[in-house]
Parts: structure tokens; sequence; C-alpha cells
């Protein structure tokens, strides 16, 4: 099949299709619907990703991303600075601030180790979690990793680095899910939720 449209046009969807959950062909609905809205979306699209591109800059304490350095939770008055949450990525940090879940302070490591993918503790911001850890207000650091072997490898890493530090390691609950049925739940995830049963 030959061309339809202009190299510009096939760079757009392109350049779209790179874009999580985005393949070919929603890429090039998504630019057929950016260029029939040019005015009302593609140009304050452009503008708004020009201001992300020269503005964005990932936090020096903490690793979320912003335009402002620290960013906004790290300079957030409110916030509790006796709590680190530690997360893989700032998509997770974000998840958990949608959700209201903590009003603790967090550390993006950048991601989780899998030797598969030659990820290693190098390749993390271990290094400046185990500083702040040792920060005489810090007393608690939650790890907030995916139930993955990557995850809860990375997690125990981290918690036996964190042995010197008058810290208390903490992890999120597995289990089941509010609003969750037994029958549809994997056997994983059942196992998980008896191991850890709690007082009713």
């Amino acid at each position: 099949m030959g061309a339809v449209a202009g190299p510009e046009i096939e760079r757009l969807v392109q350049l779209l299709a790179r874009l999580p959950g985005l393949g070919p062909r929603s890429a090039r609905r998504a630019a057929l619907h950016l260029i029939k809205k040019r005015e009302a979306l593609m140009m304050p699209l452009s503008s708004a990703l020009q201001v992300a591109l020269d503005k964005v800059q990932v936090c020096k304490t903490c690793g979320n991303i912003d335009t402002q350095n620290p960013c906004t939770v790290c300079t957030d008055p409110k916030r509790d600075s006796s709590i680190i949450v530690v997360v893989a990525d700032v998509a997770d940090l974000w998840a958990l601030e949608r959700a209201n879940a903590t009003q603790g302070r967090y550390h993006v490591l950048g991601a989780t180790l899998s030797p598969l993918d030659g990820v290693g503790p190098q390749d993390l911001t271990i290094d400046s979690l185990v500083a702040r850890a040792h920060d005489p207000q810090v007393h608690e650091i939650i790890l907030a990793l995916n139930a993955t072997v990557d995850g809860q490898t990375t997690a125990h890493y981290i918690t036996d680095l964190l042995q010197d530090a008058n810290v208390k390691v903490t992890r999120l609950a597995h289990g089941v899910p509010v609003g969750g049925e037994l029958d549809y739940l994997d056997e994983g995830t059942l196992s998980a939720a008896m191991r850890q049963r709690t007082l009713f």
C-alpha cells in the first residue's frame, strides 16, 4: 500500500505510535484527530510540550518530576518528613497521590533491580535513599514496590542496606483488594492474603 499522507504526517504518526498504549492504528487515529482539531487541540498541545521540554526537571531530593526543584511534594510543609515512601517510578508516586494514600515524602528509585535486564544497584538511587534514611527526622521507610519478583528482590536488598539506620522498614500489604471476590483472584494473591491475615 502506498503512502496516504506526506512525510510530516507520517512522522507525527510514528512518534505517537511510540507512546505506551498506542499502536500504529490508534496513532493514526490520534494524528488525524489532532490535525482536524488544529486550533483547539494541536496548537495548545504543541505549546504545552514545549513548556514541558523547557521547564520540567527531576527533583534533586526525591526523583519526582516537576517544574520546580525541589519539587512541590518535597517543599510542602504539611508533609510528614518522618516517613519516606519508596517507589520504583514517578507513575507509582502519582498513583499514590491520586489515591491520597499518604502524607509522607517520597523517594523514586528509577526502576527495580532486574539482572535479566541489566539493571543493578548502581542504576537506582539507592545510595541517596540510604543517606536520607540516616536523617534523624526519618522514622519509617515504606517500601511501596510492585509485588513482582523484581520488586520484592529490590525491597529485600534495600531492607538489608537499612539495617544500621534507626528506621522502621515496612511494605505495602499484599492480598485481597477492596471489593475483590475470592473466586476471581489468582492463587498467589490468595496465599499472600492468607499469610498476612490480621485480627478482625
